[in-house]
């Protein structure tokens, strides 16, 4: 009974083994083939602005398995001289929507769609939303100033949103000098803009003050906003039309007769004659 038992035991053992080596073959096959379909892409060494162009040791090359980022750049020498449009960070596959095309080189130039142009303005850090105004976000623009043929005495300084929903390209500091020449900074904002609106932008910049208003830039929607005016703030009413003077036209005036006094000696007589005009 117990060599039974024992041979019963030492089968059991060869047979879980032979299985165990089997599920062992099989599972190391399929690993092996898995880490063979590995796809190399290229990666950023470190973080990339906005503007700057790709160099051979700003990239490297990795192995992502499974499914590869759509538009995912698998030679360096394809990226290289390429003009970065979107920040890259470290470690980040390079992806060719994130480049600008072939040629077009790099800066602030190649950010720029087709059709499109980059309009800056002069802001400070109230005008820019206290610095939140950052590339890719999107603002509203409002413009505040006397309308021409308007009196401040009677409609005073209006505001009105000129633009909106417009994509910022970038905003820092430029360095200018003053009328002493001293360094002066200022903050600067470049906003992707038509040239239609391009037009209106700069006219706005040298006529009026503009304020920036910073909105969620998945909120698409354009509003209708009436404008306001320096009386309104106040509680005053709107001001109401100004009545028109109309001239009513009376009775025509009584007509008088001509009177002719006759002197016959001691007599006196008058001698009345209907004008001219009553006759007609």
């Amino acid at each position: 009974m117990t060599r039974r038992l024992l041979i019963v035991l030492l089968s059991a053992f060869v047979v879980a083994g032979g299985c165990s080596f089997l599920v062992y073959r099989l599972v190391g096959v399929r690993l092996i083939a898995n880490q063979s379909h590995g796809t190399q892409v290229v990666i950023a060494v470190s973080d990339l602005k906005i503007g700057s162009v790709l160099r051979s040791i700003d990239l490297s090359t990795t192995e992502i398995q499974g499914t590869v980022p759509k538009g995912a750049i698998l030679k360096p020498q394809d990226a290289v001289g390429r003009g970065v449009i979107s920040n890259i960070y470290q470690g980040e596959p390079i992806l060719d929507s994130r480049l600008a095309p072939a040629g077009s080189g790099g800066g602030l130039a190649a950010t720029i769609r087709k059709g499109m142009r980059a309009a800056a303005i002069k802001v400070d850090e109230v005008v820019g939303v206290a610095g939140f105004v950052t590339p890719g976000s999107h603002v509203d623009v409002l413009i505040s100033g006397v309308p021409p043929g308007a009196t401040s005495a009677t409609d005073g300084t209006k505001t009105r949103t000129l633009l909106q929903n417009i994509e910022v390209l970038s905003a820092g500091q430029d360095i200018q000098k003053d009328s002493e020449g001293k360094p002066n900074t200022v903050q600067v904002v470049n906003l992707l803009v038509t040239p239609e609106d391009a037009e209106r932008l700069s006219l706005a910049s040298n006529q009026t003050h503009i304020q920036l208003v910073l909105r969620n830039p998945l909120d698409t929607e354009l509003a209708k906003p009436p404008g306001t005016q320096m009386s309104r703030l106040f509680g005053d009413p709107a001001p109401s039309p100004k009545p028109q003077l109309v001239v009513a036209k009376g009775p025509a005036a009584a007509e008088h007769p001509f009177v002719v006094e006759v002197m016959n000696g001691s007599k006196r007589s008058e001698e009345k004659f209907a004008s001219s005009e009553k006759k007609q």
